[in-house]
């Protein structure tokens, strides 16, 4: 923790209801790992989703070229994060079937099944290859379990843009079924983000586990971009999303733009929240040309207000979120992780951060 200081984001929930609660979050900590760091003769490096389960940490590595899942601990002590260790790393290579040599593994989220000791995997596929994205499972091992099959309008190659298919997942609240997120629009839905307000809505979809389908989707609504061009890369997409109670979720923005060099990201976390009204659209091709009610969403934390408490004002590539251990003071641990490329678009950070989550009456 900075010098003990604590930053304080707060947002009062969507209602002004007296008796309604309030979700703050608190800026405690960040940790950086050394780059070029090997483990198992493994590159550290890509970290793109992130889940705490049976008291470790689950990673997942976006390397096409070599798919893989890291476990390990991340020890905090005193609100602070002291270290970060890795126990464990798991290959997705499997002889029993062809499922991984005939989809493009391109991970982007992962979280434990504490239920069944399986792990959930998402990828974005390789839209110009003609590989769509997926949803599937493993074993503790990397042998393939079984994929899950997705809903008609996220399989269809036409409409799916390049490197904008799943980037987030979570966990179900229930154990019943987990989320998923697409990081962009799709081509027939709206828009991506400009410089100006646009219907920019992204897909999240619930499978349930029994039945193993897509039950249910709704729409987010992403925001417009903020800060003055200075390339020709300008874009917000959704990195990370979290299930922190039934039907309220933890949603992670993350704007790039190219010209800033390491100073390229805002980021981004809203609280959104699915009601009665919101609209089910799991059975709707093109919201374009479909009314629809979105996810209420309400900005609770930006990181451009603690530049100050982060290496040389850098907030990185954050693509991985997780609830973490109880703090000494009982509230809730959010742990956050950035993918840093492998440095292959320049300096990056392994950046870690700690923030506390506090849910008032």
């Amino acid at each position: 923790m900075k010098n003990g200081l604590l930053v304080l984001i707060a947002a009062v929930l969507f209602l002004s209801c007296g008796n309604q609660k309030q979700v703050e979050l608190y800026f405690l900590d960040e940790y950086v790992l050394s780059d070029s760091i090997r483990f198992k003769n493994t590159l550290i490096g890509g970290l793109s989703g992130l889940d705490y389960a049976n008291n470790q940490y689950y990673f997942v590595v976006d390397d096409a070229r070599n798919p893989r899942v890291l476990s390990g601990d991340i020890t905090i002590s005193n609100y602070e994060i002291k270290s970060i260790g890795f126990k464990n790393i798991i290959f997705l290579n499997d002889t029993a079937t062809n499922f991984y040599s005939e989809n493009a593994l391109d991970l982007e989220s992962v979280f434990f099944d504490e239920q069944t000791n399986e792990i959930n995997l998402v990828s974005e596929g390789a839209i110009r290859k003609n590989k769509l994205p997926s949803v599937f499972k493993i074993d503790e091992n990397g042998a393939f379990l079984e994929s899950f099959p997705l809903p008609k309008n996220l399989s269809d190659l036409k409409v799916i843009k390049h490197n904008a298919a799943f980037e987030g997942s979570s966990k179900s609240i229930d154990h019943k079924g987990f989320w998923t997120a697409f990081e962009a629009p799709l081509k027939d839905d709206g828009a991506e983000p400009t410089f100006t307000k646009t219907s920019s809505p992204i897909r999240i979809t619930y499978f349930d586990k029994k039945s193993k389908k897509a039950t249910k989707q709704y729409a987010y609504q992403l925001e417009h971009i903020t800060k003055p061009s200075k390339g020709d890369i300008n874009l917000n997409g959704v990195t990370a999303i979290l299930e922190y109670k039934k039907n309220h979720f933890f949603v992670i923005e993350r704007t790039y733009q190219e010209g800033y060099g390491s100073y390229g990201n805002i980021i981004r976390i809203f609280e959104a929240a699915i009601d009665e009204k919101t609209t089910n659209i799991l059975e709707i091709d093109a919201l374009k040309t479909t009314k629809f009610r979105p996810l209420k969403k309400r900005l609770i934390f930006n990181f451009e207000d603690v530049k100050e408490n982060l290496t040389s004002g850098i907030i990185d590539n954050i693509e991985g979120l997780t609830l973490g251990p109880k703090l000494p003071n009982g509230n809730q641990s959010l742990v956050l992780v950035a993918d840093d490329n492998f440095q292959s678009f320049g300096k990056q950070l392994n950046q870690f951060i700690l923030l506390e989550l506090q849910i008032n009456k």
